[in-house]
């Protein structure tokens, strides 16, 4: 017993000694708590995954990070908080960048992309969900449907900009069909509308269905993408471009990021540990593979390039929509 028990001491000693090692090898040392702001409900795609980064995070700066969330405004609430933050390091943001970079362009947030320090985790990807007892078998019957009576089905999303609005939009203004926009303030209870009945549809992030399609209480009809996607335990969603075989869909990338002007010691010390910790993380790889996303640790001018396609495709489509109060290519957003 005597043994075992130092044995376990010896290598939580060990452990400890490791972190403190990466944590003395920093150039920026928190002294307090770190806050990252999740502009969404509980339980959605940037919830799950900021969690994940959170803990990771906190392992290698010796420092607790604390994700709260402040849900509203299609997030633009929670990331507004963080840019009028003091710029000390110490409060970031999450989310989707394609949100992010097209704030400006809905008149909610007067920032581009090129002020934030972008730290990428994952990359997710928008599915077609409807509940398990609607009558749509594939994606073709939902499309003839929502033709056949425009305006009359609910389709869930997390917003306007959410990724589960761009992807209804980017389907909508490609094939002509209209549909009834219900908005709720995070993906997770846009899905659970879906479940529900309250809705038909959702176009949420795969990483929200995926729980809920694996329990077959909602039948994946389309991934947007031009391949197919594998969500484990439940086998394969056909890509939309197998219906609408001209649609351009970009990455939708997501992240944390903090506004330039935090001290650059703290900006160095992030790319030290995405560099370090994050690239080779096994929980967000465990996390990625689990709910069908994509694992993309990218940061700096990678990420800044990797994040415009996005940005580009959500801005004007949201302006060609008729949704978007600001003409793009006047911020900065060129037409893809």
């Amino acid at each position: 017993m005597k043994r075992l028990l130092f044995a376990a001491l010896a290598a939580g000693a060990t452990a400890l000694t490791a972190l403190s090692a990466v944590a003395a090898d920093l150039p920026w040392k928190p002294t307090k708590p770190l806050t990252v702001i999740v502009p969404w409900s509980a339980g959605g795609s940037t919830d799950q995954v900021t969690r994940v980064i959170a803990g990771e995070l906190g392992d290698a700066l010796g420092q607790k990070v604390v994700v709260v969330n402040q849900p509203g405004a299609s997030g633009s609430i929670g990331t507004k908080n963080a840019w009028e933050a003091p710029k000390d390091g110490y409060t970031w943001a999450a989310g989707a960048a394609g949100d992010l970079g097209t704030y400006v362009v809905l008149g909610m947030l007067d920032t581009r992309i090129t002020d934030w320090h972008l730290f990428l985790d994952v990359a997710n990807v928008a599915v077609v969900g409807v509940n398990a007892d609607a009558p749509y078998k594939d994606f073709a019957a939902l499309l003839s449907a929502m033709k056949a009576s425009p305006g009359k089905i609910a389709v869930a999303t997390a917003g306007i900009s959410s990724g589960g609005h761009n992807a209804m939009e980017l389907i909508a203004q490609a094939t002509g069909a209209q549909y009834k926009h219900v908005t709720y303030d995070g993906g997770n209870p846009a899905v659970i509308s879906t479940v529900a009945g309250e809705t038909e549809v959702t176009t949420q992030l795969a990483s929200e269905q995926a729980e809920m399609i694996r329990a077959g209480k909602l039948r994946p009809l389309a991934v947007l993408a031009d391949k197919p996607l594998e969500i484990a335990g439940h086998g394969t969603i056909p890509p939309i471009t197998q219906w609408i075989p001209t649609l351009q869909v970009a990455t939708n990338y997501f992240g944390i990021w903090a506004p330039k002007g935090i001290p650059e010691a703290a900006v160095k010390t992030m790319e030290m540990v995405w560099r370090d910790k994050i690239t080779s993380s096994d929980a967000l790889k465990k996390y990625a593979a689990n709910r069908g996303a994509q694992f993309t640790p990218y940061y700096g001018e990678e990420a800044q390039k990797r994040v415009m396609g996005m940005i580009q495709n959500n801005a004007w489509t949201l302006y060609e929509g008729g949704k978007a109060k600001i003409k793009p290519d006047t911020v900065g957003i060129p037409k893809p």
